[in-house]
């Protein structure tokens, strides 16, 4: 497979419990997915690397379906550990190893690990919770490189121009640089592991703002020039799981996203643009054009009352920069009498570009009695214990029940330009709610992510008007509606079942 860059030559116990569990219930031997060949078992028994010297990190989040696709993931690796007839590795759930909600950023784990698994491991491999590990694969790929040198290893991605999101990085040649996509998996040996946690402790991360997280880890994993660059390894991919082009892969991704039931109903999602006078004739018609006819319940917010569109003027003037002002009247006027009693609010932008079918499928994962708050993971100081927040141009999805724990917090803006995304963050964490992340949700442009990136995924939504007809944008990667797709998904799948 090419690379993308082409010219560029505490919770041990609790596992162990588990895994006893695992053992004890497939006893009588494993079959089907995840299971292996004599073959694939005899491969493992003459490599040299053991299963017991990989600690696999699912890179898991608190909110109850995250948890269940994480447990999920665990209990397939050990199965896959038991059909090959080896002792079980370590399995671990990121969400369940710290109280510091802001450890999804991995590098203040690092000396964890470090300590934990320092003496007797060789490799911390990360996963999300949707990638597929052929075990006995992996262990050959990783079995290939001398586990007492500093390796990180993943699938490469790379910037075809600066970007934003990469706070403009190598501007003179951004391809030049090449971070993991987290889904393929990704691995450090422990040599690695143990300088970094080291510097981690001496050095902690400099930048405030932690924004596309894979880039970042990166960047402090290099160093300047003074750590390693990412091994690219081509066994580590995104194909679709039993494709032709996956059959050297040792990690892949499921063909379909996950399917948790029939897709929310339009009447169960309020929908609330945030706009402003000056941009009623320049972003609100690409709104009427796109994406506002699959709104059931919309209203647009703005500094001026326009009947032609309709808009509702909050009594909030208009600011530069943050918009906390408007959006907590948003969010109170969610709980009032004045609009529909709906399950979900989605808060966006007048130039975000959304896909409102596709979330409404993404949206029947989750449990709306519970306080989601979901979109695009930022972070803000994490490593001096800041907090997580949803960035707003992406689109911020709130469920009832989370609206009203803000609210009923006490929780308001400092001032009316405060950026509301942060404001909201800081309350979240306040009240030791989490911020629950989907990558199919973008703060930018589609130019602004690595085309290797966007082919495994189907987004939700994109941000911002600027050098792009919106429009086309729109029609190129968000318009269609899957819903249909999915019902023949939902009703195979239980065909397959029955």
């Amino acid at each position: 497979m090419l690379s993308c860059c082409p010219h560029i030559g505490h919770k041990v116990a609790g596992c162990l419990i588990f895994f006893s569990f695992l053992l004890i219930n497939f006893a009588a031997g494993s079959s089907g997915k995840g299971s292996q060949s004599q073959d694939e078992t005899q491969v493992l028994h003459n490599n040299q690397l053991d299963l017991r010297e990989i600690v696999f990190v699912i890179q898991s989040q608190s909110n109850s379906f995250h948890a269940r696709q994480a447990e999920s993931r665990r209990a397939e690796l050990l199965k896959q550990a038991l059909s090959l007839r080896e002792k079980p590795p370590v399995v671990l759930l990121l969400h369940s190893l710290s109280e510091n909600e802001g450890d999804w950023s991995i590098l203040p784990l690092l000396p964890y690990f470090s300590h934990s698994f320092g003496k007797n491991s060789s490799w911390i491999v990360f996963l999300e919770e949707e990638t597929i590990v052929r075990m006995a694969t992996l262990v050959q790929v990783l079995a290939k490189f001398d586990r007492n040198k500093e390796w990180f290893l993943g699938k490469s991605l790379c910037d075809e121009e600066s970007t934003i999101i990469h706070h403009y990085a190598f501007a003179e040649n951004p391809s030049v640089f090449k971070y993991p996509d987290f889904a393929a998996a990704w691995a450090l040996s422990i040599p690695l592991v143990v300088r970094l946690a080291k510097k981690v402790k001496d050095e902690p991360h400099k930048s405030d703002f932690t924004i596309d997280l894979k880039h970042e880890v990166a960047l402090y994993i290099w160093d300047s020039g003074k750590g390693p660059h990412l091994t690219a390894v081509p066994e580590l991919c995104t194909e679709p799981e039993n494709s032709r082009h996956a059959q050297h892969c040792a990690t892949t991704l499921s063909k379909e996203p996950p399917l948790c039931g029939e897709p929310v109903h339009k009447e169960d999602i309020f929908v609330a643009v945030k706009t402003c006078g000056k941009f009623h004739n320049e972003r609100v018609p690409v709104i009427k054009k796109t994406w506002e006819k699959d709104a059931l319940f919309l209203e647009y917010y703005s500094d001026h009352a326009d009947s032609s569109i309709p808009t509702i003027n909050l009594g909030v003037p208009n600011t530069e920069r943050g918009h906390c002002g408007k959006t907590f009247a948003i969010l109170q006027r969610f709980l009032s009498s004045a609009v529909p009693n709906t399950k979900w609010l989605l808060v966006v932008d007048d130039d975000t570009l959304i896909s409102l079918p596709r979330l409404q499928i993404l949206l029947s994962c989750y449990d709306p009695s519970e306080p989601v708050c979901l979109g695009e993971r930022y972070g803000y100081g994490l490593s001096q214990g800041g907090y997580s927040y949803i960035t707003g141009g992406g689109g911020m999805v709130f469920s009832r029940e989370a609206v009203a724990r803000l609210l009923n917090s006490g929780c308001k803006c400092y001032s009316n330009d405060a950026p509301d995304d942060m404001v909201l963050g800081m309350c979240l964490n306040a009240l030791g709610l989490p911020v629950t992340h989907s990558p199919l949700f973008h703060q930018a442009r589609p130019e602004d992510y690595a085309k290797d990136l966007l082919a495994h995924q189907v987004p939700i939504s994109f941000h911002k008007h600027w050098n792009i007809d919106p429009v086309a944008v729109f029609n190129k990667w968000l318009k269609d509606d899957l819903r249909a797709k999915t019902s023949d998904q939902l009703k195979k799948s239980t065909k397959t079942e029955l």
